[in-house]
């Protein structure tokens, strides 16, 4: 892995951490009902210019997460700073044919 990857995951496990602070429901241990390493999965289809589909994995840890806990991060300013487009990131549950709760 090249450092420019290690220093992404390192960043986004801080800010993930940062905004697991900042989340009422959310518990510590996991982020949003799965995990940091699962969540990465979905990485590529939330990285512009070029985002590929959700691949299956990444559908399945979507569906397994709570929705509205991963909601509360659509405004947070840190997200983007970590090449994550919040647009593309909202867009994979329709993508995986899930649907977002309707304060989303």
């Amino acid at each position: 892995m090249g450092s420019k990857s290690s220093s992404s995951m390192v960043a986004l496990a801080i800010i993930a951490l940062s905004v697991v602070a900042m989340l009422d429901g959310c518990v510590a241990q996991s982020f949003c009902n799965t995990s940091l390493a699962e969540l990465f999965k979905c990485k590529p289809a939330v990285t512009p210019p070029n985002p590929s589909p959700p691949t299956p994995e990444c559908c399945a840890v979507v569906a397994k997460a709570d929705l509205q806990c991963l909601c509360g991060l659509k405004n947070n300013p840190l997200v983007p700073t970590l090449g994550i487009d919040l647009n593309l990131a909202f867009q994979i549950p329709a993508k995986c044919n899930l649907t977002l709760p309707p304060q989303c």
